[in-house]
């Protein structure tokens, strides 16, 4: 059985998230289609 990955709960550096094996999900494409329609969650 796989072990879970960490969570980064107060981690404030991606350089920290990878070096420590943190689990890490890019939101990049959910972040640029919220600046192009102009609206907030």
């Amino acid at each position: 059985m796989t072990a879970l990955k960490k969570l980064p709960i107060g981690i404030q550096t991606f350089s920290e998230i990878r070096q420590e094996g943190y689990l890490y999900v890019d939101k990049t494409p959910q972040v640029r289609q919220l600046v192009e329609q102009g609206k907030y969650y």
